[in-house]
């Protein structure tokens, strides 16, 4: 949690300050979940705290972005 709020004080306007997904470890891989399910939510996975975070706002803004290919 600490490297959580270490990550939200340094990128205070990301999807993951404002969001705040929840975090769990499966194995070695850290994943950052807004939503019930992997295949339902938004999810970011990654070797550590950070970088899980850093995957979630990717993703979270990837979702949320319109695509330019869209009429």
């Amino acid at each position: 949690m600490e490297e959580m709020e270490r990550y939200c004080a340094e990128h205070p306007r990301s999807p993951a300050a404002l969001r705040r997904p929840q975090l769990s470890v499966r194995g070695r891989t850290f994943i950052a979940l807004l939503g019930v399910t992997i295949e339902d939510g938004i999810a970011g996975f990654g070797d550590n705290v950070g970088a899980a975070l850093r995957a979630f706002d990717a993703q979270y803004q990837r979702v949320l972005r319109p695509s330019l290919d869209r009429p």
